[in-house]
Parts: structure tokens; C-alpha cells; sequence
């Protein structure tokens, strides 16, 4: 079978990837900066979120107005986000109108105006989605539980920054960190769909080189971060807001992270225990008890750490019963094989997924970026499947052991709380 996948890589540092889809007449583009709130210094963040925001309302060619007609034009979505290691901006377009997409992508990339009276409305635009946040109770806890998980550490800071720090993102602050970081030897191209890599590499070149995004950029960043590896405590956070009708619970601990080879019997074990309506946790809180609309587990995996974390949202009056069982399943986990029969479910729940993810150019964009950021390679679907497969009871057991124990567990609930008490000896497993 012939590999629809091609890579390059420009003396610069940038990275072009393509992945051939046959019988598509749409192609999904992106640029991916190795750069998110991880790299921002205490101080600064926030400022990866905010150019995500910032390079959206013009250019030194294209005024905001410009950049929304040529992308309705194309026909296609334009999108953006920031997580903490990584910013990304994407374009799905039909297949003749890549070099206008990609045109109107790196432009916005390599040339933001940053134009003060612009930078300031946007300040009130993410002040807004930072009180979004406050208004939101699992991403307020999400958000308090973090920030005490990771002491002195960016991956327990906000994404979106603090309303200290964004208001101080004037002309001179984000220019200069965009100078210094959104350069070319931290950009991933990457596209999916009917592309030809030969005209993708074409457009990468004229856009990011020939002193274009002033190549010689292509030095050592000139801000300082901490990129240590965090170290995670072991809080007990119990956050009063009685305002709430729900009590908002997570229950933590540390993880492999996404470059581990345990990360694939990590996942099954995540999915055993609450990653979907057959799972442990959605059916004995919410199917038997009916204590819960939401809950289960899941996984959040950086390059150097991983967060397993239960979660639900419950009536304040069952918060004890519904973390009792959570307990419970915790237990049950690091002290049982996972039977055959469950091992298989999750098995063709985890590979149904990568097979479905295949169908889509934005998923397998995303993908090759995303790879080539954290492993430096590629890694197929089929080397995906195999891996998954391979994964045993004994496995996820040795996981289990070595993940959730008791002096990592870490615990904490929002809500309308008054006699909700939690002591280290509860977390016992």
C-alpha cells in the first residue's frame, strides 16, 4: 500500500506534513505553533490566547473585515485554539481554494497588525470568556483544582490568563512575543484532504521564507519560562459557592504522559472506569443509583505528565455517597483483573474511534501536527490499532498500581457544601 503521507522540513525549521485523502474535493490546512500557555512566563499569561484572538483582526494587508470575507468566500470554517502546549489555526476549504486558504492563513500568522485600539477591545473580549469561566462551575473547579495541583508551575495556570495579566498585552508586549515565538522554527504545517505536498511545501516556502515573517527569526527565544517538569501535590480543595444547585467533584491523580508507553493501557483503564454509558462509574452512579446527570473519567496527557480524574456533578445532600462509590471503583480497579469481556469492550470502543477519526481531514490534519509536535514522527492508525490491541488485564492492573495510590490522590469539590468534609484517611485505596 502506498503511503499517502508525506513530510518536510525547511532549513528554517518548519515542518510540512500532508496525508493524501483519495475521492475528497475538500482538503483541511492548519498551521500548529509550538507554543501555549506552558511557555508563557508568569507574567505573560495568557499571551498565547490572546494572539490566537489578536491575529484575527488584521494584518498588515487585510483589515479584520477583510479576513471574514475572504473566508466566507473560500466556503469553508476557520477556527482557532490554544491548550498549554500548543496554539493552533485551521482552514477547511474546497481543494482549488488551498492557495488563497493558505494565503490568508500565514498572512495572519506572519504579519498581525497588533493594532493598540484593536488589542485593547479584544482585552474585554477574554475578560468576558474569563467571567464565562466563573460563571461555569466544572470549568471554575477545573480551574481552582489545577491551580493547586501544579504550584508554581504554567500547567496550573489558565489557558486564557487572569484578568492581571491580559489587561497589561499592549502593542509592544504581544509584538514582541509574537516575534519571538510565533516563528517559523516552532510552526507545523499540516494538511489533509485532495492536497498535493509539492504545492503545500510551494506555499509554506513564499509565505515563511525569502525574508518573509523576517526568516532570521529563526533563533533562540528571548523569553524565559519555566519548562521544567511539573511536580503535582496531592490537595484536598473544598471550594464553597452557594449559589450552586450542584456540587461539582474531581478526584485526581498523576498520569503517564502522551510520550509513555503505558499511555495506551492508561486509556483502556480510564475507559473501563468512566469513559462511556457502559462504564463503571456511569452505571453504578448514574444508571443504578440515579445520583448524577454527568459523570466518568477521563485523561488529560501532556509530554512530561498525564492527570487521570474522575468527575460528577451531583445534589449536595448525595456528594458523599457519589464519592464513596468513585472510591470504591478506585479500589476495585488497582485490586482486580479487568475481566476478558470488559477488556474487549473498551478494546473495540478504543479502535472504533481511531478507525471513525480517519474519515474526517480536520481529524487527521490535526493528528499528523499533533504527533510531530510531541513524538517527532508519525504514528498510523495500524501502529495505533496494534498497540491498543496488545494491551492486557495485567496491563492496566500494573497501571492502576503504580498511578492510584494513595498518597497521589488528590480531591476537589465546588458547591454549596456546608458539612462536606474530606480527610486524608477517606482517599485511603
Amino acid at each position: 500500500m502506498i503511503d499517502e503521507v508525506q513530510s518536510t522540513k525547511l532549513s528554517n525549521g518548519l515542518s510540512i506534513l500532508t496525508e493524501h485523502m483519495p475521492g475528497l474535493r475538500s482538503v483541511t490546512a492548519g498551521i500548529w505553533v509550538r507554543r501555549g500557555s506552558r511557555h508563557e512566563s508568569p507574567e505573560l499569561n495568557g499571551i498565547c490566547h490572546f494572539i490566537e484572538h489578536a491575529v484575527f483582526k488584521g494584518t498588515e494587508r487585510r483589515s479584520a473585515h477583510d479576513i471574514a470575507i475572504e473566508s466566507d468566500r473560500l466556503g469553508g470554517h476557520l477556527d482557532a485554539y490554544t491548550t498549554h502546549e500548543l496554539t493552533g489555526f485551521t482552514v477547511k476549504v474546497a481543494d482549488k481554494g488551498l492557495p488563497l486558504a493558505f494565503d490568508l492563513l500565514s498572512d495572519m500568522l506572519a504579519h498581525p497588525r497588533f493594532d493598540s485600539t484593536d488589542l485593547e477591545r479584544e482585552q474585554k473580549v477574554i475578560l468576558e470568556e474569563i467571567k464565562m469561566v466563573e460563571d461555569t462551575p466544572d470549568e471554575l473547579l477545573s480551574e481552582l483544582f489545577n491551580a493547586v495541583y501544579f504550584p508554581a508551575h504554567p500547567l496550573g495556570r489558565p489557558i486564557e490568563g487572569t484578568a492581571e495579566t491580559v489587561p497589561t498585552f499592549d502593542h509592544a508586549t504581544t509584538s514582541a512575543f509574537h516575534a519571538s515565538e510565533f516563528s517559523p522554527r516552532n510552526f507545523v504545517v499540516a494538511a489533509a484532504g485532495n492536497v498535493d505536498h509539492a504545492q503545500l511545501v510551494e506555499l509554506a516556502e513564499r509565505a515563511f521564507t525569502n525574508g518573509n515573517l523576517a526568516a532570521q527569526n529563526g533563533g533562540q527565544s528571548t523569553f524565559k519560562a519555566n519548562m521544567s517538569a511539573p511536580t503535582t501535590a496531592a490537595p484536598i480543595l473544598i471550594e464553597q459557592k452557594e449559589e450552586l444547585e450542584q456540587a461539582h467533584l474531581i478526584i485526581a491523580a498523576p498520569w503517564p504522559s502522551s510520550r509513555s508507553d503505558d499511555r495506551y493501557a492508561a486509556t483502556m483503564l480510564a475507559s473501563v472506569l468512566g469513559g462511556g454509558t457502559s462504564s463503571r462509574l456511569w452505571q453504578r452512579i448514574r444508571e443504578q443509583r440515579g445520583l448524577a446527570y454527568s459523570v466518568g473519567a477521563g485523561v488529560s496527557t501532556f509530554s512530561d505528565i498525564g492527570v487521570f480524574s474522575v468527575y460528577a456533578g451531583t445534589s449536595p445532600d448525595q456528594l458523599d455517597e457519589v464519592l464513596d462509590i468513585s472510591l470504591e471503583e478506585l479500589r476495585r480497579i488497582v485490586n482486580e483483573p479487568v475481566a476478558e469481556a470488559e477488556l474487549r469492550l473498551v478494546k473495540d470502543q478504543a479502535v472504533s474511534s481511531t478507525l471513525l477519526g480517519l474519515e474526517s481531514s480536520n481529524a487527521r490534519a490535526s493528528t499528523l501536527a499533533r504527533q510531530e509536535i510531541i513524538h517527532g514522527r508519525r504514528i498510523s492508525p495500524d501502529e495505533m490499532i496494534r498497540r491498543l490491541e496488545a494491551v492486557t488485564a495485567d496491563d492496566i492492573l500494573r497501571v492502576a498500581r503504580t498511578y492510584i495510590i494513595s498518597q497521589n490522590l488528590a480531591l476537589g469539590a465546588l458547591g454549596n457544601l456546608n458539612g462536606f468534609h474530606v480527610d486524608r484517611a477517606r482517599l485511603e485505596i
